[in-house]
């Protein structure tokens, strides 16, 4: 696998971060990098190897979208960081932000409303009860 990871043969590092559980961090990025928003781009950024820590510093103010979005798989993005990210002109940025529990309250309740994240802010595991609740019954969703 190791002998593998350093061909840095595009197709060999899709597949690796496809279907290999060891697939070293670095192949798994190249290949997000090289194909970001495709679904080999996908399965690397689900990937348990794939990294989390540093994306914030690294990718928040990216010029490509599919990049920034990465800023919200950071732990250490802060509430203020995932707040702009939810305002981000690519709607993949801004639904990732919306679905993050990090989002301030007040920016949550308002993605609720808004038709390309109402999906996102509705599965945030912050949104309260109550909020919910009151999510179902304007979708008319009976009790």
């Amino acid at each position: 696998m190791h002998l593998l990871a350093r061909t840095e043969d595009p197709l060999v590092e899709g597949l690796l971060g496809m279907h290999h559980p060891d697939t070293p961090e670095e192949v798994l990025m190249r290949v997000y990098a090289r194909l970001g928003g495709t679904f080999s781009a996908w399965m690397a950024e689900t990937h348990a190897r794939f990294p989390r820590e540093g994306l914030a510093a690294r990718y928040a103010d990216h010029p490509d979208g599919n990049h920034r979005r990465l800023a919200v798989r950071d732990p250490a993005a802060t509430p203020a960081l995932i707040e702009r990210l939810s305002h981000d002109p690519a709607v993949w940025t801004r639904q990732a932000a919306a679905g993050d529990p990090r989002l301030p309250f007040h920016r949550l309740r308002e993605a609720l409303h808004v038709p390309e994240l109402a999906s996102s802010a509705g599965a945030n595991p912050a949104l309260p009860e109550d909020e919910m609740a009151a999510v179902l019954d304007r979708a008319g969703v009976p009790d």
